[in-house]
Formats: C-alpha cells, sequence, structure tokens
C-alpha cells in the first residue's frame, strides 16, 4: 500500500504542478522536478514523519531509493528513443557535424572545468584535494538527455537544432564515459600511487565496445521477433518487453581475469533504439505507441528525481563555493565548446549560437559518475558526490527553461504550434458531424 500510496502521490502531484508550470510558460519537467522536492524528505515528506501520517510524501531517501528500478527502466526508455533519431537517412545530413560536436564540446568543457578547479586546488590544497578536481572536469562533460528530451516532445520541437541536439546529447555520454574513466583512473593513481593502465584505457573501451555490441544484438533480434506479431498491442507489448530486458542486461557485470566487465545501460538501450527504427520498417508508428505508453512513467522518474536532490549540500560552505564554481565553469564550457565545434562544423548560424545552452541539463549519468567516485574513499570521493549533487539541482530546475527558450529562439519551437487534446477532439467530432449533413 505505502508504495503504491507514493506512486500514485507523485504521479498526480507532478501532473497538477505541471499546470501551474504552463500559466508561468515553463517547461512541464521543472514542474515536474518541484513536485518531487515538495513530496521528499525536506518538504511534505519531514510534515508526514512529524504528524506520523504516512503518505503524505517521502519521509526518508531511502524510501525514494527503494523505487530506483522505476528509474532505470525511464532511463532505458528515454535512452531508446534518443536512439531512434539515428536514423540514416538523417545521418547522412548531419551526421558529420553532431559527430564533430558531440566529441568535442565535451572534451573542451572537460579541459576548462579541469583548469579553473585546479587553480582552486593550488589556492586552498589542503581543503580541496587535486584527484576531486580532475574527477569533477570529467563529471562535467555529462548531459541530461531525458530533460532534453522531455522538452523537446513537449512543445514538438523541429528544425535545425533539433536534428543535431539528440544526436550530440546521446554521443555526449559516450564520449563523458570514456573521459571520466580516464580522469577517474588518474585520480585513484594518484592517491595510491600506482599507475593502473587496465582501469584508465582497457575498461571504459571495454565497456562501450560490448554495450554497443549488446545493443546491437537485441537490437537485430527485436526486429526479427516483431514479424511474427501482426496486431498494434502485441506488437507493443513485444516492444516493451525488449526494452525490459534489454536493460536487465545491460545491468550484468563480472570479472575476467583482472579485468571489470560491464555494460552501460544508455548506450545499450541507445543502440536497441538505433537498430530498430533503422532495420524495422514500421518503426516509426511504433515509437510512437511507446512514447504514449511511457509518458506517465516519465513524470514519475522526474519527480523522484526531484525527491532525492540531497538539499544538505547547501549547509557546507566549501560545497557552496566549489559549487558555484563548478558551474559557471561547465557552463562556460558547454556553450564555447559547443559554439567552436558547431562553427568548425559549418553548422547552421542558429545552432552554433543556442546549441550550448541546451546541452546544460546534468543529472543521472553525471550522478552515476558522482556515486562511482565514492570509491576514492577520504573526503575527495564525499566532495565529489556533494558538488555533483548542488549542480545537478541547480541544473535540473533552470535547465529545461534554458532549453526551451533556446529552441524558441532558434525557430524551432512555435508558440502557437501547442493543442489541446480535449479542443482537437471537439474540432475532430464538428467536422464529422458537418460532413455526415
Amino acid at each position: 500500500m505505502q508504495i503504491l500510496l507514493s506512486l500514485s502521490i507523485s504521479l498526480i502531484a507532478g501532473l497538477l504542478l505541471s499546470r501551474l508550470a504552463k500559466l508561468a510558460k515553463l517547461p512541464a519537467v521543472t514542474a515536474y522536478l518541484v513536485a518531487g522536492i515538495l513530496i521528499g524528505p525536506y518538504c511534505l515528506g519531514a510534515l508526514g514523519k512529524l504528524l506520523n501520517v504516512p503518505g503524505l510524501g517521502f519521509a526518508s531517501m531511502q524510501e525514494v531509493e527503494a523505487l530506483s528500478l522505476l528509474c532505470d527502466v525511464a532511463l532505458g526508455f528515454i535512452a531508446f528513443s534518443i536512439g531512434n533519431e539515428f536514423r540514416l537517412t538523417q545521418l547522412r545530413k548531419i551526421g558529420k557535424q553532431a559527430t564533430i560536436v558531440g566529441i568535442f564540446q565535451a572534451v573542451i568543457t572537460t579541459l576548462l572545468v579541469d583548469a579553473v578547479l585546479i587553480v582552486m586546488h593550488l589556492c586552498m590544497p589542503t581543503i580541496f584535494p587535486l584527484e576531486a578536481a580532475i574527477t569533477l572536469g570529467a563529471i562535467a562533460s555529462a548531459t541530461a538527455p531525458a530533460a532534453t528530451l522531455m522538452v523537446v516532445k513537449q512543445y514538438k520541437a523541429k528544425g535545425p537544432l533539433t536534428d543535431i541536439l539528440l544526436p550530440v546529447v546521446a554521443l555526449d555520454d559516450a564520449v563523458g564515459l570514456v573521459l571520466f574513466a580516464v580522469s577517474f583512473g588518474i585520480a585513484k593513481a594518484l592517491k595510491s600511487g600506482a599507475l593502473d593502465v587496465i582501469s584508465i584505457v582497457v575498461e571504459p573501451l571495454l565497456e562501450i565496445v560490448l554495450s554497443l555490441g549488446l545493443g546491437a544484438a537485441m537490437g537485430f533480434l527485436f526486429s526479427f521477433c516483431e514479424r511474427f506479431f501482426h496486431s498494434r498491442s502485441k506488437r507493443l507489448s513485444v516492444s516493451i518487453g525488449f526494452v525490459f530486458l534489454t536493460i536487465a542486461l545491460s545491468m550484468l557485470k563480472f570479472n575476467i581475469g583482472g579485468v571489470h566487465i560491464g555494460f552501460s545501460s544508455l548506450l545499450v538501450c541507445m543502440m536497441l533504439g538505433t537498430i530498430f527504427c533503422n532495420v524495422c520498417d514500421f518503426s516509426e508508428e511504433l515509437m510512437d505507441r511507446v512514447d504514449r505508453w511511457t509518458a506517465p512513467l516519465f513524470v514519475l522518474f522526474f519527480v523522484l528525481s526531484g525527491a532525492e536532490l540531497e538539499f544538505s549540500v547547501f549547509g557546507e560552505l566549501l560545497i557552496l563555493l566549489v559549487g558555484v564554481v563548478y558551474i559557471l565553469a561547465r557552463s562556460a564550457g558547454k556553450y564555447s565548446g559547443a559554439f567552436i565545434s558547431s562553427k568548425f562544423a559549418k553548422c547552421d548560424d542558429n545552432i552554433v549560437k543556442y546549441l550550448g545552452v541546451t546541452l546544460l541539463p546534468q543529472a543521472g549519468v553525471a550522478l552515476g559518475m558522482a556515486m562511482k567516485s565514492v570509491e576514492l574513499g577520504g573526503t575527495e570521493g564525499a566532495i565529489i558526490a556533494n558538488i555533483t549533487l548542488f549542480a545537478v539541482l541547480v541544473y535540473e530546475l533552470i535547465g529545461p527553461l534554458l532549453t526551451k527558450i533556446a529552441l524558441t529562439k532558434a525557430g524551432d519551437i512555435n508558440p502557437e504550434g501547442k493543442t489541446s487534446a480535449r479542443h482537437e477532439h471537439a474540432k475532430k467530432m464538428a467536422e464529422q458531424a458537418a460532413q455526415a449533413q
């Protein structure tokens, strides 16, 4: 009962708050995150715990973390949807540009944040460790695909900026994983005094190659199995089943000799969507149905993301100081990296001007990297985790709004393009009545 109560309150709270966000002309994603904060352990959850009213909100972080599987599933479907943007017909037009921008903006961001944070380390070496500075630089490269995708879908964004944005976000995470693995390996070597080539080079490359291989295999198997079903409901069920299966397989971890083998669920599910959309001839229709099925799942994902934001980080002056510097350096890196690389790739002027702004949101991938950084132990791991949490809190609240503004200024969002499903239905019924007469 407690789980169902929490899920129902999360879903309803997010949807109701999205109505207020619409009046304020804010993206629905922001409303879902704020709803999560309100029913989280620091607001209604704390009140419910004090008054002993179960179900008023999440009383503790443990209650939010108990629903982490739901968030894993949502991220899998988000990655699957982004993979659908890698259609060969579209990649022939923007593939080269997206690759150049996706790689170079991530690298430039990491280098800039590294440089700024290393200077901070030199200014206060006993307080802010070098290992933390190097690792945070790599974490800065990651962009949240979920928030970006939700803004694009809500406002039905279409245009040159949107066309290149989703492939860049997808590549951004792949590049980010490599940068993090290398930086984290260097940080561990600095802390222990021993250089580990396997963890710095071999393991990250294996993770990317094996993730893409597993996703491709599942994509071909998925496309093959879809041919045996003809009704829309069964095809939808098979689609959902394969995404579930792919997410489960991507959680496998094992060791071969001294090499740790793991998968990135984001890369695996992206490749699943990429292969499926290019092999299956009715993939567009099926993806549209999957998007409708996952709508409430995505609302829950963002509400839970808001609920798990850790507000206790505001109590530490060091975290606030370094966090503000990190946010400013990362924002400058994303914007300048996207500007320089898109200019070099001869992209459209609107892409050059506004792409960097749309790459600011940061959440799940960055948090995953931060949690991995705890393995450093001591103060380094705690500092990295808390600064990342602080940055995610800021970026998740303002990132979707900035993405909407950038897409609108680029002409990819039509302010008059939003319609009400109820009004559309009434209009359709009126047209049918007129034809009948």
